[in-house]
């Protein structure tokens, strides 16, 4: 739950672990449960999903498409994190074509579509979607646009070029090089012309 000018924004929940002492603070930073998962703000993106079962899928296709590096990178970057739920949701045979080695750039354009430089929170998106009459629109690192906006849940909701739509489901995960908000579906841009 974000409470933001006082009022209750989004459903969304993430349970917070507060480490016992300043000492183990200092040493491993924030820790954050995320399906069942600690997940720690000195680790970088790949080195905390990794340890879920719930992002096989993701870790598998950023190293097929040879992105582990850019994920772990400095950074910051804010990552929109499908789940292997997600994934299951694209049309049947679109995942493994995706992963042919003869769509490797189209497999790299989908993963860096669900990222932003820079480090954003989800106070910070919702801010531009009040200050941008609703909505807010990001350009990815794949360099097209993500449009963000809140529905009538109060979640943010992530539109990819195509209008479809992924519930940020957990938000504000703080990463060593950036912020992790896990998303309920893939977002897909429209094809990159050559």
């Amino acid at each position: 739950m974000l409470i933001f000018n006082g009022t209750f924004l989004f459903a969304q929940t993430a349970a917070v672990v507060n480490p016992v002492n300043d000492s183990v603070k200092a040493k491993w930073g924030k820790v954050k449960i995320v399906d069942g998962i600690r997940m720690i703000s000195s680790n970088d993106v790949i080195e905390n999903i990794t340890q879920s079962k719930e992002y096989t899928t993701l870790v598998s296709i950023i190293a097929d498409a040879g992105l582990t590096d850019t994920f772990k990178s400095k950074g910051p970057i804010t990552v929109f994190a499908p789940t292997n739920a997600a994934f299951e949701k694209l049309p049947a045979g679109e995942l493994d074509s995706l992963l042919k080695p003869s769509h490797k750039l189209d497999l790299n354009y989908l993963l860096t579509y669900h990222a932003i430089a820079g480090r954003l929170t989800a106070r910070d998106i919702a801010r531009k979607i009040n200050s941008g009459n609703g909505q807010a629109i990001f350009t990815t690192l794949a360099g097209s646009k993500i449009t963000a906006k809140i529905d009538g849940n109060r979640n943010i909701v992530l539109v990819d070029e195509n209008g479809g739509e992924s519930v940020i489901s957990k938000f504000d995960i703080q990463q060593s090089n950036g912020m992790l908000h896990i998303v309920t579906s893939v977002l897909v841009p429209k094809p990159k012309a050559i």
